[in-house]
């Protein structure tokens, strides 16, 4: 049966999938991650990765490579298993709701905003903490992701953890619509075959070419969402919602600034969305040969 016409796997199936696509992918690449985020927090010069690197290393300790792993790795099981198990159901709504007989690459494009949109939903507290632990600024004043959530609500109310939802539903809609509509392109135009390795360096390609694609669209919306999650509650709000923030980082540093972080952030998402395909595809299969036995 070839990968167009699979019926989808059950739901579970699909969410355990995901949560291994998205557990694997962020063990390898979470590092750039953080130089990301600290290069979207400064409205100053970016000093690169290489030397944010070192003095990472030199002034923090390795471990700050990995600072503020632990909320994304407790989101991540959800949080990747959201996108593509949502992905897949809202393809089979889309289908039945609109008359598709087949899969488009708008049909692709709709269900990749739809799933955006859902997960959002489900990891903005993670993305706020995770993003309040990695900034430089607070280094020393939390003390791990429990205590990080204590002082947050103690100091901001409960609603601060969904801080940047708005903000986080246009970077996950605009990134997933982008990621899936260009795997559905990719893998249309690449030869098939049923060679499995050649199968995973086509799911590769799509997926590192969907993930490069969709970073490069929707980094100006991660980057006002970590400028509205950064915030501490201390002084003026200088960012609220995300057109008008947008607007006030291209007028105030320039349209530039709106892709700080973009190079460690693509180095990240791009690989990493290859390595996402690649292992959803590869436990999809195994699920599918030797638990269902299809």
């Amino acid at each position: 049966m070839s990968e167009a016409t699979q019926k989808p796997l059950p739901f579970g199936f699909q969410f355990l999938a995901g949560a291994i696509a998205g557990v694997s992918e962020i063990l390898v690449m979470y590092p750039l991650d953080v130089v990301k985020t600290r290069a979207q927090l400064s409205t100053s010069a970016n000093t690169g990765i290489v030397t944010t690197f070192k003095n990472m290393i030199k002034n923090e300790g390795a471990a700050s490579l990995y600072r503020g792993i632990l909320p994304p790795i407790m989101v991540e099981a959800p949080k990747r298993a959201t996108k593509f198990a949502a992905n897949e159901q809202y393809t089979l709504l889309y289908k039945k709701l609109f008359g598709f007989e087949k899969v488009t690459q708008s049909l692709s494009i709709l269900t990749g905003v739809s799933a955006g949109v859902t997960e959002a939903f489900i990891i903005v507290p993670f993305e706020l903490v995770k993003v309040r632990m990695q900034d430089k600024a607070n280094v020393g004043k939390y003390n791990g992701t429990v205590d990080t959530i204590q002082k947050i609500v103690r100091a901001e109310g409960t609603l601060a953890m969904f801080n940047g939802l708005e903000a986080t539903m246009w970077r996950h809609a605009v990134w997933n619509g982008a990621y899936f509509g260009l795997i559905f392109t990719v893998k249309d135009m690449l030869p098939k075959s049923k060679d499995v390795n050649q199968q995973r360096m086509t799911n590769f390609a799509a997926g590192t070419l969907g993930g490069i694609v969709a970073t490069a669209i929707n980094t100006p919306f991660d980057v006002v969402k970590t400028r509205i999650q950064g915030y501490n509650g201390i002084g003026p709000k200088k960012y609220n919602w995300t057109l008008p923030a947008l607007a006030t980082v291209a007028k105030e540093e320039g349209v530039a600034s709106l892709y700080r972080g973009f190079l460690p952030k693509v180095l990240r998402l791009g690989p990493g969305g290859g390595i996402l395909l690649v292992v959803f595809e590869t436990v999809s299969s195994f699920i599918r040969k030797n638990i269902l036995k299809e």
